[in-house]
């Protein structure tokens, strides 16, 4: 029998997972997939590591299968489909562990308790990343789990750089910059010395840029800023979220339009960026292929967004090394890769337009004062390495 590692990521609609055969040495994908719409049609599907499809089943409109049906389906999956593997863990990503968990743990009753005190910090995410986890404890309470935090990376910004100037009081109670995406960070960071010793050792801004989007200033590999901070919606514009917004937004919109919280929060995180400003999609590749003008906008912004918070973070650095380009938009689509690149020109970077046409890695010439490059991130392993790591030291 091998030994394997399940990981799960759990968001509102869908839980997607991975599975990863331990051979001793290394990690080996075995299979990925996800179930999506959950709550409206309920759609599972699981693909081996080459791309084959090895399970799918659909329950049809207006089936509510929850977080726990989806986790009781993929259950059973493993068990059917697991032939020769035994499930030494699970590991999970779980958007915030606030300032007391600054690397992974494994959870149990008591642990899943302490994470539910940060469901206010991140209401859109934190209750979906422990559905699965309280499911597990209820079906296999022996069964090691494993929690991974997107917050934890960030942990190495300075207190300065984490302030709002807000009363210090509420500085210490938790109201402060925390920042996202850290899982994919560090595996970029790991990863970083395979593709270039002076972006690894220097001072390097990584762009993950997807449905949600971030950027991180990264020195020696370690995080000193990020364009994220109390939520997943501050910073860059992102699929359907705002990104930065002046606070006084929010005040008028409650004061002279009349909205709720809560109708304020479905307008930040669900019904802006990309689709917001478009009226069209929040897809990068939908946008790139209207001709529509407000498509042309969506685009512009997104791309004049990323250039000022380029901007803020090579001042936090005093100075770039390399870019490293991540995640779906970034290490996919070329087009937004060359106008990040033309807008990045002053800081002395000579684009390759072929190797970016390409997908690089090396985007730039070999002697460009600064060096850009497409790198692909894997949170998945990342959270089996961290997983097995912590099953390990027990």
């Amino acid at each position: 029998m091998s030994a394997a590692i399940a990981v799960l990521n759990a968001g509102s609609s869908s839980v997607k997972f991975s599975v990863f055969v331990d051979d001793g040495a290394e990690l080996r994908l075995r299979a990925r997939g996800q179930i999506e719409g959950l709550f409206t049609a309920p759609h599972f599907v699981a693909k081996g590591a080459d791309g084959a499809i090895l399970a799918e089943k659909e329950w049809g409109e207006g089936r509510r299968l929850g977080h726990d049906g989806a986790l009781d389906h993929l259950i059973g999956f493993l068990r059917e489909r697991g032939g020769g593997l035994t499930l030494d863990g699970v590991g999970h990503r779980v958007v915030h562990g606030g300032m007391e968990y600054s690397r992974p743990v494994r959870i149990d009753a008591r642990m899943l308790a302490a994470l539910e005190k940060y469901v206010p910090l991140a209401p859109l995410h934190q209750p979906h990343n422990l559905a699965p986890i309280r499911r597990l404890l209820e079906r296999s309470p022996d069964l090691p789990q494993v929690a991974c935090f997107d917050t934890a990376f960030h942990r190495t910004n300075a207190e300065l750089v984490q302030m709002f100037g807000l009363p210090y009081a509420m500085f210490e109670d938790g109201v402060r910059r925390y920042g996202f995406h850290g899982l994919s960070y560090e595996y970029i960071a790991a990863a970083l010395p395979a593709y270039s010793s002076r972006a690894a050792a220097g001072r390097t801004i990584v762009l993950h840029l997807g449905n949600g989007a971030s950027m991180c200033a990264m020195q020696g590999g370690r995080s000193v800023a990020s364009t994220m901070g109390f939520t997943a919606v501050e910073g860059l514009m992102m699929g359907t979220r705002t990104g930065s917004l002046d606070p006084g937004v929010v005040l008028y919109l409650m004061d002279q339009r009349g909205m709720d919280a809560r109708s304020v929060e479905r307008l930040l995180y669900n019904q802006s960026g990309l689709l917001g400003v478009s009226g069209i999609s929040s897809d990068m590749r939908s946008l790139l292929e209207s001709s529509e003008p407000r498509a042309k906008l969506a685009i512009d912004l997104y791309c004049y967004r990323i250039r000022r918070e380029l901007g803020s973070l090579a001042a936090a650095l005093g100075g770039v090394d390399a870019l490293v380009f991540t995640g779906g938009i970034g290490e996919n689509s070329a087009a937004i890769r060359a106008r990040v690149l033309e807008d990045a020109s002053w800081l002395g970077i000579e684009r390759d337009v072929a190797a970016n046409d390409a997908g690089g890695p090396l985007l730039t010439s070999p002697d460009s004062r600064v060096l850009a490059f497409a790198v692909p991130t894997n949170e998945e392993l990342m959270i089996a390495t961290h997983t097995r790591a912590v099953i390990r030291s027990q």
